[in-house]
């Protein structure tokens, strides 16, 4: 890889916590701003998986030129003073900001003090998809699978920030909001440009991926987020895998260690953990001829990352009788949303899961 990323353009600053969110700035950065001076800042969160991830990725981003500056922003009870004090000079001087969720709190406090007249959000999964359409009806910005809930205490005590964030991310006099995505955007607020993630930067650095017999298994963390019951999701597994001749799962990095194991040990999957997003996994390779996965932002971004090969991207629907009593009213409606726009944006085909 060559660095393309230089001192020309307007000053950036970027905000990622996920290495999905790293990737997509990657995928900003090389279409809609080339050459752009580009700080990358990771806010680090705990989780293992998660942080070994973004160090691969932060890795990449350093060699596309960019500048990366790693912030343990979760490392203690002052970890976020700390940061948010370090960051305040930058952010000032920023031209424009680029996130990766604005439902994150953290997000949400640092946009009070920018000053930045562009904002950029880029993907953050399925998420994006939720938050243009509250963008769009002037709600608040709550993440889909706590739709229906009641705010807690905390909720409240930041509820300020949050209808101030809001304000900031609503396109304005002097300020343009641009979102970039690979998710079907179906309500386009008022002043938003809306631009198209095709995932050029991944094509264009990796693969194309040799491809094996059988299939290959995503993983979802909908059993840790609460939405799906794990004995129905481990049924639905184990009938998906004998169906299809699959014979690798990859892992969600937010699924537990206790529910892999049991997956692995009562149907017989390769577990595998990848150290990079599965859209670079995917087009490196090897990758099964079927792919099959849950709802989840993959069954958008793998047709995109996996473009001009063989490779099919089947999808499994979420059966209600799977859901659990904690589960979001939204639930069911917006996960039956995503394979559905998935499957008219790319002829995806379904498969069906155990009952």
């Amino acid at each position: 890889m060559s660095p393309r990323a230089g001192n020309a353009g307007p000053r950036t600053l970027a905000f990622v916590e996920s290495p999905v969110q790293l990737l997509n700035v990657l995928e900003w950065a090389h279409t809609r701003a080339p050459g752009a001076e580009l700080t990358l800042v990771v806010l680090s969160p705990v989780d293992p998986m998660t942080r070994g991830q973004l160090r691969r990725m932060a890795e990449l981003a350093r060699r596309e030129g960019h500048e990366v500056r790693w912030e343990e922003a979760r490392g203690g009870a002052t970890a976020s003073f700390r940061t948010v004090g370090s960051l305040t000079t930058p952010l000032r001087r920023a031209d424009r900001v680029v996130m990766g969720d604005p439902f994150s709190r953290y997000v949400q406090l640092l946009l009070t003090i920018t000053r930045a007249r562009d904002l950029v959000v880029v993907d953050d999964g399925t998420a994006t998809m939720e938050f243009v359409t509250q963008l769009a009806r002037g709600e608040r910005l709550v993440r889909w699978h706590r739709k229906g809930s009641r705010p807690g205490p905390r909720d409240l005590l930041f509820a300020p920030v949050s209808r101030s964030a809001r304000r900031r991310l609503t396109p304005a006099r002097g300020r343009a909001v641009e979102v970039f995505s690979a998710m079907p955007v179906e309500e386009t607020p008022d002043g938003v440009t809306v631009t198209a993630n095709a995932f050029a930067w991944t094509r264009s650095r990796f693969g194309p991926p040799r491809i094996t017999k059988g299939a290959d298994m995503v993983g979802t963390s909908l059993v840790e987020t609460g939405v799906v019951d794990a004995d129905r999701y481990l049924d639905a597994v184990r009938s998906l895998a004998k169906a299809h001749g699959a014979a690798r799962y990859f892992a969600h990095r937010r699924e537990s260690t206790e529910k892999l194991h049991r997956l692995a040990v009562e149907t017989g999957l390769e577990i595998v953990r990848p150290d990079l997003p599965l859209e670079l996994i995917a087009r490196r390779g090897p990758i099964g001829r079927t792919v099959l996965s849950f709802p989840s932002t993959v069954v958008h971004t793998l047709p995109l990352a996996l473009a001009g090969t063989d490779v099919r991207v089947a999808v499994c629907d979420i059966d209600p009788a799977w859901l659990t009593r904690s589960a979001s009213p939204r639930a069911s409606g917006f996960l039956s949303g995503v394979t559905g726009s998935a499957r008219d944006a790319h002829r995806l085909s379904a498969v069906a899961g155990a009952g």
